[in-house]
């Protein structure tokens, strides 16, 4: 019986070996492919990071249709003599810092949040900071609370 054990342990040890051996062989023939592979998908990962890291300075131009729409605000106003063309060209600039000179505003001549205000094409919250809770009556609640407890 003893000797039957052992033999029935000997047999699964090398069975189990053989299984394992098979399959590390089939796993190392296909990582010399991956190696391959994974350095190719490591160059193209490098590339495309390249891209995301790529930050273009200064700001964005508006699309045509709102150019026209600030060059309108900016011709009512009478800071733009041109025919608004939908370019934000060296008129346009000059129109908008001669604006912005002229309301209080820092005369950049770029699009801010303040200058699209007082144009009347920005949003009415926007270079607003949040309001901010009313502290004194939370602290008179909060002091009227304390007194009730105490009289209780």
């Amino acid at each position: 019986m003893r000797k039957a054990t052992h033999l029935a342990l000997i047999l699964l040890l090398v069975a189990g070996l053989g299984v394992f051996a098979a399959s590390a062989e089939a796993q190392s023939a296909p990582q010399k492919k991956s190696a391959a592979s994974s350095s190719a998908k490591k160059s193209h990962r490098k590339k495309a990071s390249r891209k995301l890291r790529r930050w273009e300075k200064g700001q964005k131009v508006p699309a045509p249709s709102r150019i026209t729409e600030i060059q309108q605000a900016l011709a009512k106003d009478g800071s733009f003599s041109g025919t608004p063309n939908g370019k934000w060209d060296d008129p346009t600039v000059e129109a908008m810092r001669k604006f912005q000179d002229a309301h209080g505003l820092n005369p950049s001549g770029k699009l801010d949040a303040k200058t699209l205000q007082k144009l009347g094409l920005g949003s009415e919250t926007a270079g607003v900071a949040a309001p901010l809770p009313p502290t004194s009556s939370l602290i008179m609640k909060s002091s009227a609370a304390q007194a009730a407890r105490r009289q209780q």
